[in-house]
């Protein structure tokens, strides 16, 4: 499914079939074991930027940087439903698992590419070549 002969990661089956939930899965788990939104921001953006080789640019909130964020209700709950796919293969391990807080909108540059459950505009991420 993955096309690996191809290599063309925009034909192949999509990556990680729980992306859509990955920040409200993370906060279900560590906000029960005493971690803290900023935990999670290190966790998810600030560590995989340094990863990625784009921690100069991305990965914080601060000045010259990419103003790459969401805004996220952490008391919100929800059962992971088909409904909340917004992808092509609407498969997920948590589909039917309540889970602790949502994302109301996604930010990418400093423009909204998510929110009130949709994608204003084209898409304007980029690949990411080193």
């Amino acid at each position: 499914m993955k096309r690996l002969d191809e290599q063309n990661f925009r034909t192949a089956w999509e990556g990680f079939p729980a992306s859509r939930w990955r920040l409200p899965v993370m906060w279900t788990e560590a906000s029960g074991r005493g971690f803290t939104l900023a935990d999670i921001a290190r966790w998810m953006a600030e560590g995989p930027a340094r990863l990625a080789g784009c921690g100069t640019s991305k990965g914080r909130i601060a000045k010259g940087f990419d103003a790459d964020f969401v805004v996220f209700d952490p008391e919100a709950e929800f059962i992971a439903t088909e409904e909340h796919l917004h992808y092509r293969h609407r498969v997920s391990p948590y589909l039917g698992e309540k889970l602790r807080g949502e994302v109301k909108a996604t930010y990418l540059r400093g423009n909204c590419v998510f929110g009130d459950g949709k994608f204003p505009g084209d898409p304007s991420g980029r690949e990411l070549r080193r």
